[in-house]
């Protein structure tokens, strides 16, 4: 069964963002789940879900985010990379 919660924020906040209370809220969820996403407590399939996207769309929004989509520290690159 779904749970919700409610964030209040002003009402005045979407316009000064120049966006529509539904995409301000839309941008909310994402952010949220790109957050959760990028501390590793969610996968990509799960954030996007929380997000309402598909995870491909959910991948390719964190971009604007300036999330990665993959977070490797130099020893996994170079692992990756002798393994190609």
């Amino acid at each position: 069964m779904p749970s919700a919660f409610t964030v209040t924020y002003s009402e005045h906040l979407p316009d000064l963002l120049q966006e529509s209370r539904a995409e301000f809220e839309r941008e909310a969820r994402l952010a949220m789940a790109a957050k959760l996403f990028e501390t590793g407590r969610l996968s990509s399939g799960q954030a996007a879900e929380l997000a309402g996207l598909g995870r491909v769309e959910f991948l390719l929004g964190l971009r604007r985010l300036g999330v990665a989509m993959i977070d490797l520290d130099d020893q996994d690159l170079a692992t990756d990379i002798q393994h190609a």
